[in-house]
């Protein structure tokens, strides 16, 4: 009933109702042994510090432990409402410490360096991997929301996309003017290639399909391997951080990029101000009196 609910009403992303879904999965997986089966929505505090526990000893990092409480924590929250248990047993459980993770981004030497290689824009699959990773790191949006875009949430005369993101809320990005000119050529070119979009799909697959997830990893992977300037991870999330990043250097507030970005808080995007931070820096010890005569 709980992963119903959250399918139905809450209208969460299946990739989320998975992962709450298989966090409730293993904790009862854990603690069955010792329980009737009458008795499975009647969890205590001392069950789920030993599943914690355990899932650390397993090798899980803190960060999906949390992840993993989180679900757990909202699955009994909605057991206190429906009356099957008294309070919420996760509210008693001490998180574990997660490290703090700086995002990974691309420099925009690097991004510009990409942008200006050539590529035949008669070649619809080429051109399209173009547009996918200037989407991406041009708006700054998910995964999942460049996958889901169909061509009617793009305004051509308002110059932006109407981004469906997380828990349905609709926000709207602006769409930068080269951008357009290229997502402009890329629809011409793809109605030619394919005679039938029923979903009226933006981006497709090499078979016509609506793009899935890993399809636009591929994408971001295999276009960005090998270039100069992209070691490391090259994801779409790394391609968002690099967009956050690079607004914020160029004067951009914070509220703003929030906004943009479709974060719910304004906690979620203060990590971008690292980078901030080492520009300021940099600013100070070329321009301050004392910072130039080494006092």
């Amino acid at each position: 009933m709980f992963i119903e609910h959250l399918r139905v009403n809450k209208r969460y992303s299946q990739r989320t109702v998975s992962i709450y879904s298989d966090s409730i999965t293993e904790l009862y997986e854990f603690i069955s042994p010792a329980q009737d089966e009458s008795e499975r929505d009647l969890l205590t505090s001392q069950q789920i510090r030993a599943y914690t526990a355990d899932s650390l000893k397993r090798g899980l990092s803190p960060k999906s432990v949390n992840l993993r409480l989180s679900a757990i924590s909202s699955y009994c929250n909605y057991l206190v409402k429906n009356g099957i248990i008294a309070f919420n047993p996760v509210k008693r459980i001490k998180r574990p410490k997660e490290s703090k993770k700086l995002p990974e981004f691309f420099t925009s030497y690097a991004m510009e360096s990409y942008f200006n290689e050539e590529i035949d824009n008669h070649d619809l699959f080429a051109l399209r991997d173009r547009v996918v990773i200037e989407t991406l790191y041009s708006t700054g949006i998910r995964r999942g929301e460049l996958a889901g875009l169909r061509i009617s949430d793009w305004d051509r005369e308002r110059g932006l996309f109407r981004i469906k993101g997380k828990g349905d809320k609709i926000r709207e990005v602006p769409v930068p003017v080269t951008l357009a000119g290229n997502l402009g050529q890329y629809l011409n070119l793809m109605s030619e290639y394919y005679t039938d979009n029923p979903g009226n799909m933006l981006f497709l697959t090499d078979n016509g399909e609506p793009m899935y997830l890993s399809f636009v990893n591929k994408i971001v992977k295999r276009e960005l391997s090998g270039k100069e300037g992209f070691s490391g991870k090259k994801s779409p999330h790394v391609l968002r951080h690099s967009f956050a990043t690079h607004l914020l250097n160029n004067g951009a507030d914070l509220n703003s990029i929030k906004e943009v970005l479709g974060h719910s808080s304004l906690s979620a995007t203060q990590i971008y101000t690292h980078n901030s931070f080492e520009n300021l820096k940099k600013t100070f010890l070329t321009a301050h009196p004392r910072a130039k005569k080494g006092g």
